[in-house]
């Protein structure tokens, strides 16, 4: 079944623009004059036609008084005329007076595939920390192109992508290998069937940072306030190269390093050398809590637990659906967000002490889960589509078996996993592209880049490198801690720091470091 949303409906009445000035010297602009013009020709079109907002459907699950709507954008922003789509948008109205509202803040979780639709539920729940900026901010989120109720696309059955056991990520042989690469070669064929190449072709984070700008037009803001955390970090770096002008605050947290040469091969074996750091920081963590969870009193003997609990899994599944590949998508949790530390450890412990159904419920899949297996789908087909089609990744398989193997001697957490997760890439069935060049561009106010030491998914070293490429930005440092996403973490030290920024476009003039967040501690303990 087809699920791509595209329309191919024009949008009645050309609107006149001007061409687009060069943003960098010469004749070049970032990303393609094509585009930019017919971006121009988008936002105008947007900023003309405003959004119909409306109370969002009910199986969408936002409570009044946020209200929902479409903007339209192109498929092809070299085609303004040709197909669209629609991006779906939510908002919240700033809690404070008319004098008091500065615009509206933008957000985006990450992914690539994450929605940003909740972002209003943070006024609506009362979140503590952002009564200060919803008092001046509307709180707007967005599904990206592709995600959920925008055009949503698909690579696989959603059933068939969650059911379970998989194959242990861990290969024993070659014969496990090729049928690794079977699969992703069938997973990046599927892409193309169920997607269409010529919206696959169009899966990148340039266009989406194009809607982005669209969907600034259509809410009628002259400027853009954006909240971008892990790849909403990347997704905001190339809105800034692109729309330096267009940029009023911005706000970067847990950040994805933007180098050409990273972006998308590099930064994902990078990555597994953080996953391990930081899963050796959780193991520690347990074993200090050993009186709660029993486990094991040192990291070693954790880790002799995990190697134990695996090898089971393998052996025989537990529950028949949780074997090596579904232990592994629960246990990196963990190393993600340490608060997951204390729910993860916890399941284990009660599997340790004979409660087996806990760990199938927790990692294994919920088949009658139809809506929530297809976003599941929906999402790893956009984070397979734009990476895959961002940037140019290596065809050969002995780069990849050569680099993997390697990794897997030292790093073995994480990395044959995220090489199969990645490996679509290698026999990619549309072109792919190259990279705009993240850098300042005349007109770019200071950007606040927010970052931890310890992160796993993305490595300090990716802050350490937008901070060089983002003239005048500020690095707020999280020395000694990892958790992905530290914004939304209680830590004053960088809590009253991303209010001051947003509420009075205050920086301290310097980069500043700040103490750890308060580590998790165990409820029972």
């Amino acid at each position: 079944m087809t699920v791509l949303g595209v329309t191919s409906a024009l949008i009645a009445g050309a609107v006149a623009v001007a061409a687009p000035k060069t943003a960098t010297a010469g004749d070049r602009v970032p990303g393609g004059r094509a585009e930019a013009h017919g971006e121009q020709i988008a936002a105008a079109r947007a900023a003309k036609a405003g959004i119909d907002w409306a109370a969002c459907p009910a199986d969408w699950g936002f409570e009044a008084p946020i209200q929902c709507g479409y903007v339209t954008v192109p498929v092809n922003y070299a085609k303004p005329n040709g197909k669209t789509i629609k991006i779906a948008v939510d908002r919240i109205g700033n809690t404070g007076t008319s004098a008091d509202r500065q615009g509206s803040l933008i957000y985006n979780p990450g992914g690539p595939g994450g929605s940003g639709m909740r972002f209003p539920r943070r006024v609506t729940t009362k979140s503590a920390l952002w009564t200060s900026v919803a008092k001046a901010y509307d709180f707007v989120g967005f599904d990206p192109r592709g995600v959920g109720h925008s055009a949503p696309i698909s690579c696989e059955d959603p059933q068939e992508f969650v059911k379970a056991p998989k194959a242990d990520p861990v290969p024993d042989s070659e014969s496990d290998k090729a049928a690794q690469r079977k699969l992703a070669k069938e997973y990046a064929q599927g892409c193309v069937e169920r997607t269409g190449a010529a919206m696959l072709s169009q899966m990148t984070t340039p266009n989406t940072a194009r809607d982005i700008d669209v969907i600034r037009a259509a809410l009628g803001e002259k400027k853009l306030n954006y909240l971008g955390v892990s790849y909403g970090t990347y997704l905001g770096a190339v809105y800034a190269t692109l729309f330096p002008t267009h940029v009023r605050r911005m706000i970067v947290d847990s950040v994805v390093n933007p180098a050409g040469d990273q972006i998308w091969y590099q930064n994902n074996l990078d990555q597994d050398v953080a996953f391990q750091g930081r899963w050796d920081d959780w193991k520690a963590w347990v074993a200090r809590y050993d009186s709660v969870y029993h486990i094991g009193d040192t990291p070693e003997k954790v880790q002799a637990q995990w190697d134990a609990l695996r090898a089971t899994a393998k052996q025989n599944p537990i529950g028949g659906v949780v074997g090596p590949a579904e232990l592994l998508g629960f246990f990196q949790s963990a190393p993600y967000y340490d608060s997951s530390w204390a729910t993860v450890a916890g399941v284990w412990s009660k599997y340790l002490a004979g409660d087996t159904q806990a760990l199938v419920d927790a990692a294994g899949p919920d088949m009658t889960d139809t809506a929530g297996n297809i976003s599941s789908e929906n999402g790893n087909a956009v984070y397979t589509a734009v990476e895959c089609t961002d940037a140019k990744w290596p065809t050969s398989w002995r780069k990849w078996d050569r680099d993997n193997t390697a990794l897997n001697a030292q790093y073995p957490f994480l990395t044959w996993s995220n090489a199969w997760m990645n490996l679509p890439c290698a026999t990619w069935g549309v072109p792919q592209q190259t990279p705009v060049d993240v850098r300042t561009h005349h007109g770019l106010p200071k950007v606040l880049i927010v970052q931890s030491t310890r992160d796993a998914a993305t490595p300090y070293s990716g802050g350490v490198e937008l901070h060089h490429r983002l003239k005048g930005s500020e690095l707020i440092t999280e020395k000694d801690a990892g958790s992905h996403g530290v914004t939304g973490l209680v830590n004053p030290c960088i809590n009253d720091r991303v209010n001051s920024y947003l509420l009075s476009g205050t920086l301290d003039g310097h980069d500043v470091e700040c103490a750890a967040h308060a580590a998790p501690v165990p409820a029972t303990s």
